[in-house]
């Protein structure tokens, strides 16, 4: 259950960056890390390093648990300090597949959103930006699943 009031905010501010980073491609990511200036000191403090998680699922919203199988994917926490950056912060992301470059690049992001003078400029220029795109690509993905839609209809017939 999520808490409440500023830090139950705060929570749901950091998962919904968080989604946007680990959903975008770590191509988007590495643009926008090649065209941030200036750039702090990063050091790896774990990985990046790919593992498996058990993916558990249910029948219905109701139903039991049960485990669906496994998938792959990589974390990373980095440690930032220096450049345009108040103090040292740390940034953590895990990732869906095995790029490490993409779990490294959403750590690193991930940090700086947490640097309080870093967080504008981050949501501006790579957030808002990415969330766009992948907002475009879901109405796009929306649109072609219902142009694949069938209407069934029934008609009833009197067996004679």
């Amino acid at each position: 259950m999520q808490e409440a009031g500023p830090a139950g905010d705060a929570i749901r501010e950091r998962q919904g960056w968080m989604r946007t980073l680990a959903m975008a491609s770590g191509q988007e990511l590495e643009a926008a890390w090649k065209a941030w200036t200036p750039r702090p000191t990063v050091e790896a403090v774990r990985g990046p390093e790919e593992g498996l998680v058990m993916v558990r699922s249910r029948i219905d919203a109701a139903g039991a648990r049960f485990n669906l199988g496994e998938a792959t994917v990589t974390r990373a926490t980095m440690r930032l300090h220096g450049g345009p950056l108040t103090t040292d912060v740390v940034g953590s992301a895990y990732v869906l597949g095995s790029d490490r470059e993409h779990a490294r690049l959403a750590a690193i992001f991930d940090g700086l959103l947490t640097d309080e003078d870093q967080r504008p400029r981050v949501m501006a220029e790579v957030i808002e930006p990415l969330q766009s795109a992948q907002d475009e690509r879901d109405a796009a993905s929306r649109t072609d699943a219902r142009s694949t839609l069938v209407d069934f209809f029934t008609v009833a017939r009197e067996h004679e």
